[in-house]
């Protein structure tokens, strides 16, 4: 199994590699098969391999494949290697097994679009770099895949670049994860320094023996938890992926289901044993999740674009993730990582479903009624809502009160508040979502009502099936309150993550009540806001028009870095452009080209083409020479 873990990784590759070189000459049925296929076949191999992990005795070493030696500079040795252990099972899994639906759905999806081929060719890249990201065994390898997939998401959301709002959207994305990025390299160098190797078995354990000072495990932390706040688009580096709704919709569902988003949680799960080590850098973790969790909850609340308000809720749950991470439940953070790709995956395939009913339409102020016209999309989103608002007992509510339950019961009761008050906006703003896009009266243009139609099969199989796992998923992880051994997955994950520590039953009880109270008072209000008393949010918005702009305005945060760091950039840029690139660069060039000229222009004059002309110059030359050599003997 060792060299064929390549294979995961590589069939992707390889179907990329063909798609983008001669995506444009077969058929679009050939171009659909192939991608698909080998997506499939890595699913295949990755339950292959999973299946050798659950077989091997306990203890054992990941399964592991070492191709060549990559990086060696004295001491330090970086291997092009891949290292299959449980926390890498889930993810590769959920690359693969979301990915491939979301590669069917596509086909349905993007049928009518001329760069067929380039789509599925970036696709598949995507899921190339992400599966790299996973499986590195180190964490030099893995930043191939970090910046590879932030190179495929600049391509995916820009994918339209002739629409100059994607170009813009894609380059943002680019440059906004760039500066995490920037952090992220300088915690890698000084990470790598300080332990003597990239390998992250090695890391952890140097974390774990305490060969790590306090002071540089924070630091080291603090600075990779940079890199994951901008790949993960937390506060303040959030701004990127509200923007990035300009791609494709199904892309939309790969980069927030199963590839970008996730890949700082994954990061910080990877890197355990160093946040476990910092006394600080997990309290920053959990204050900073939490933090995004409401702020992007808020913003969730009055949005208008249906793209737009799954993209704040993603940054929310992301939130929930890290809150997992922050308050030491690793475990849950992945669990809730896991459900997500479920539901999150199935609301954008159903907007995308919505979307192309309605030709293109993402307002849901001019949507309405769609229940009845959408038949298969409308339940299938129903029940993604249902699961991440964390109704009982589908996904999403297990894995949301595993994280809100480890916060509480590890003494971190204000992130626990947070989370509760995330919990209420969820609900509030998914089922203000429901209500708006599938109930009450149909806001639709009369030209777009006659030709609302639901989606073929290619479209809603992949949503179906995502709908069961939304439903059911959540009983990979029950709680400790089900029985010892009713976490599946946290137990599978503990030589890894470690194994998380349970409340008595009574408080684990009393909080799973607490979480559902809120759910269903967030459900409640959007009932009453929104079917019950519809006019209620414009009368809100006209008692409190600040806070309403504030919220439409997306706190300024956009307009705050524009003032703050681009115009002056901008502007910087220019003055030295105008000063110094043209006045001294442009200034040396052009002169020293206008003096050569005019040299080349007093010579000329000497080429007359007359013969009396140059046996004059002869003359007089030889008249100077004998001249010279005169004066010279004298």
């Amino acid at each position: 199994m060792a060299r064929g873990l390549w294979l995961i990784p590589l069939l992707p590759a390889l179907s990329s590699a063909v798609l983008l070189l001669f995506g444009s000459r077969p058929s679009r049925r050939w171009v659909s098969l192939q991608a698909c296929l080998a997506v499939l076949a890595s699913f295949g191999l990755s339950v292959a391999a999973l299946a050798r992990l659950l077989g091997a005795a306990e203890g054992a070493a990941p399964l592991s494949g070492k191709l060549f030696t990559w990086v060696a500079s004295g001491s330090l040795s970086a291997a092009a290697s891949l290292a299959l252990d449980p926390l890498a099972a889930v993810m590769i899994l959920i690359v693969t097994g979301v990915g491939f639906l979301i590669h069917v759905y596509s086909a349905g999806y993007m049928a009518g679009d001329r760069d067929y081929g380039r789509y599925f060719g970036l696709l598949n890249l995507f899921t190339f770099f992400m599966l790299v990201l996973v499986m590195a065994s180190n964490i030099v390898l893995m930043f191939v895949g970090w910046e590879g997939v932030g190179l495929c998401s600049y391509l995916l959301i820009g994918f339209w670049f002739e629409r100059p709002a994607a170009a813009r959207a894609g380059m943002k994305a680019f440059i906004v994860t760039r500066v995490g990025d920037a952090a992220f390299i300088l915690g890698l160098l000084a990470l790598v320094a300080a332990v003597g190797g990239p390998e992250f078995a090695r890391i952890n354990a140097a974390a774990a023996a305490g060969r790590l000072a306090p002071g540089l495990a924070t630091l080291v932390a603090v600075l990779l938890f940079a890199g994951a706040v901008g790949k993960s688009a937390q506060v303040p580096l959030h701004v990127w992926l509200p923007d990035a709704m300009e791609g494709p919709t199904p892309v939309s569902a790969l980069i927030h289901a199963a590839t970008m988003v996730t890949a700082g949680v994954y990061m910080v799960a990877r890197l355990n044993g160093l946040y476990s080590a910092s006394a600080a850098a997990g309290p920053l973790v959990a204050s900073v999740g939490a933090g995004t969790a409401v702020f992007a909850a808020s913003l969730a609340l009055v949005q208008t674009d249906i793209k737009k308000v799954l993209a704040y809720s993603t940054i929310s749950q992301l939130g929930y993730m890290f809150i997992g991470c922050g308050v030491g439940a690793y475990g849950a953070a992945i669990f809730h990582l896991v459900t997500h790709a479920f539901f999150k995956g199935l609301l954008f395939l159903a907007a995308g479903s919505v979307i192309h009913a309605l030709s293109g339409e993402q307002d849901i102020r001019k949507m309405g009624g769609l229940r009845r016209r959408l038949p298969r999309t409308f339940p299938a989103f129903f029940v993604a809502a249902l699961a991440i608002s964390g109704i009982p007992f589908l996904s999403g509510f297990f894995s949301k009160d595993a994280i809100l339950t480890s916060a509480y019961s590890g003494g971190h009761v204000a992130v626990w508040l947070l989370g509760l008050l995330t919990a209420v906006m969820t609900a509030f703003y998914m089922f203000r979502l429901v209500f708006l896009t599938f109930f009450g009266e149909e806001r639709t243009d009369a030209e777009v009502r006659r030709h609302i139609h639901e989606s073929p099969p290619v479209m809603t199989v992949p949503m179906a099936v995502l709908a069961v796992l939304s439903a059911l998923g959540g009983l990979i992880g029950l709680p400790a309150v089900f029985g010892e051994r009713a976490d599946l997955l946290g137990r599978f994950l503990s030589p890894v993550l470690g194994a998380a520590k349970a409340p008595p039953a009574a408080v684990e009880w009393n909080l799973i009540l607490v979480s559902t109270a809120a759910t269903a008072g967030g459900l409640f209000l959007a009932y009453l806001f929104y079917l019950r008393y519809p006019g209620t949010p414009a009368r809100l918005a006209a008692r409190w028009p600040f806070l309403y702009r504030t919220l439409v305005g997306k706190y300024y945060v956009d307009e705050f870095y524009g003032a703050v760091f681009v115009r002056p950039l901008l502007r910087g840029s220019e003055f030295v452009y105008v000063s110094f690139d043209l006045a001294v660069i442009d200034g040396a060039l052009n002169g020293t080209a206008a003096a050569a000229q005019a040299a080349g222009r007093g010579v000329s004059r000497l080429q007359t083409g007359r013969i009396k002309d140059y046996a004059l110059a002869f003359l007089l030359g030889a008249v100077l020479f004998l001249g010279f050599i005169l004066a010279w003997k004298a």
